[in-house]
């Protein structure tokens, strides 16, 4: 299938690109996707988050005073959760939040997802993302026209230039090919490729 190639700045139509249907033309899996979006936000999850029972909290053994005759209400030990240095009411603890997904229907989510971009008219091949230098200011003149949504620019290899140039653009978020993630794509309004990293998909998903 042909995908048209556009030049920056400006989003000139320059030629036609030819591109594995395979890839880019592949059948629409809304559930696919979802499961492979959840898939990859569930393993980016620390699980890390833990609290204290009563029983790991420091303290407890003695009663901390007799049953009657203070007018205090009872009190059995100085770890419960009802007191201000107690344990905590079940406890979080450590936990694994991984789900599984066999590679195969990974891939396949994913050209599922870039198919869709394109028939959306979302993702765009570029000649090249190349900025002047390192400014701001450079990479603002080459993507006019193009900041005033969320923009996804995925190229082979991000230079240093480009690099420093768009981390401090709002709403631009640069990331290699080899990180292509379901996550990514799917919150992204406008995608830019270019023929390196459009040749990459087709060797990684082909």
């Amino acid at each position: 299938m042909e995908l048209k190639q556009y030049t920056l700045p400006g989003m000139i139509e320059s030629e036609v690109m030819n591109v594995a249907e395979s890839v880019f033309g592949a059948k629409y899996n809304q559930g696919l996707i979802w499961q492979a979006v959840n898939t990859y936000l569930a393993g980016a999850r620390s699980g890390s988050k833990a609290n204290k029972s009563r029983s790991e909290v420091r303290g407890g053994g003695i009663k901390p005073w007799r049953q009657k005759g203070l007018g205090r209400a009872r009190a059995g030990s100085n770890t419960s959760p009802l007191w201000r240095t107690g344990g905590v009411t079940f406890a979080a603890k450590p936990r694994n939040f991984t789900l599984r997904m066999p590679k195969k229907m990974y891939r396949c989510a994913i050209r599922s997802l870039l198919s869709r971009l394109v028939e959306l008219n979302k993702l765009k091949i570029v000649a090249s993302v190349d900025v002047k230098n390192h400014k701001t200011k450079s990479a603002l003149e080459t993507f006019a026209g193009l900041l005033d949504k969320s923009l996804l620019i995925v190229v082979k290899d991000a230079g240093k230039d480009l690099t420093l140039a768009v981390r401090n653009l709002p709403n631009v978020n640069l990331i290699e090919a080899k990180k292509i993630n379901p996550a990514v794509l799917s919150k992204a309004s406008c995608i830019l490729f270019t023929p390196e990293t459009v040749k990459f998909c087709e060797e990684w998903l082909g």
